[in-house]
Order: C-alpha cells, then structure tokens, then sequence
C-alpha cells in the first residue's frame, strides 16, 4: 500500500509510417500538384472558352492579352474593291476615349461606417479611405462600431467614379 506507484506500461507501437509522416507527404503531394497545375496553365475553375477549341484555347491563353488570333473574314467582291488601298495599310486608330461620367456623391454624414460603404459603393464609388474623426489616429477595425460624421469630396457634388471619397468617422457614442 506505501510504496512507488505502479509503473504504466507504454501503449505497444504499430508498425507502418507514423501519421504526422503521413500528413507531411501529403501536404507536399498537394503543394506539388497546385504548382505543376499553375504552371501548365491549369486554373483553379477555369473553364475553357465553349467557342473555342481546346488547343485554341490553351494557345490563346498563353500569350499576352495584346495578340488576338485573328479570325478568317468574309467579304463580299464589293467591298473590297471599294475600300482605299492606304486605308487597308494603314493601322487603325483607337476610337478616342470619354472622360467618364461625373457621379453625385451620396449624403452619407450620420450614417453607420459600414452602410456608408455600401452607399457609395452602390453609387459606384469604389476608391473608399476612411480617417479617425477624433484625430487619435485609430484603425476602423469593426466598421459598424462607427458613425460618418464627415465626407470628402461634400455630399452633392458631381465627381468622376474614379475620385477617392474619405470618409471621416468616430465611435458610436463619443
């Protein structure tokens, strides 16, 4: 009864690999196969085009977005002898590009942080920043713990989409 405890035999071992082993070549197995799919050009859910065939489509997807397989053309005999010669020489001309439209920025002061966000983003305002109004110079971590108590560019205006709106906001209750 008074004695050294009794001693615990340790539990018999199996033989085979030991499983963090097991787990270590399969992490590397699945490394190796996510690397030799990127590089073949095999994309996680990539599908390819249904138009196209499949050694048009691996062809096209490994050059740059600049070259374009160029399809074959029908024209009609008229056409091409009215065309002029030096405009079929000459490259063609992008179509000069629109400034894009000007937006009118919501009216936001007041509004929770986050369904400001979603507010501008609806409008089309994508380019958001977002400022401690206190100055303490505090991260926004939890978005809905604030209110927009300022915006820039003011509520109103009409600005390109492209225009960063910073919205200057405090925590509920300060």
């Amino acid at each position: 009864m008074y004695g050294p405890p009794p001693m615990r035999q340790p539990a018999p071992r199996r033989p085979g690999i030991p499983g963090p082993f097991v787990a270590l070549i399969a992490i590397g197995v699945g490394i190796a196969a996510l690397f030799t799919g990127c590089v073949v050009g095999v994309g996680i859910g990539s599908q390819p085009d249904p138009g196209r065939s499949p050694v048009a489509a691996t062809a096209s997807s490994s050059r740059s977005a600049e070259s374009v397989v160029a399809e074959p053309t029908t024209a009609t005999p008229s056409a091409r002898s009215t065309a002029s010669p030096t405009a079929s020489a000459s490259p063609s001309t992008p179509a000069p590009t629109r400034p894009p439209a000007k937006i009118k920025v919501p009216d936001v002061v007041g509004a929770n942080h986050q369904a400001a966000q979603n507010t501008m983003q609806a409008a089309g305002f994508f380019g958001l920043a977002e400022e401690d109004a206190t100055g303490q110079g505090r991260a926004l971590l939890w978005d809905r713990n604030w209110v927009v108590v300022r915006q820039s560019p003011k509520a109103g205006s009409k600005v390109s989409p492209d225009t960063t709106i910073t919205l200057y906001s405090k925590k509920i209750g300060e």
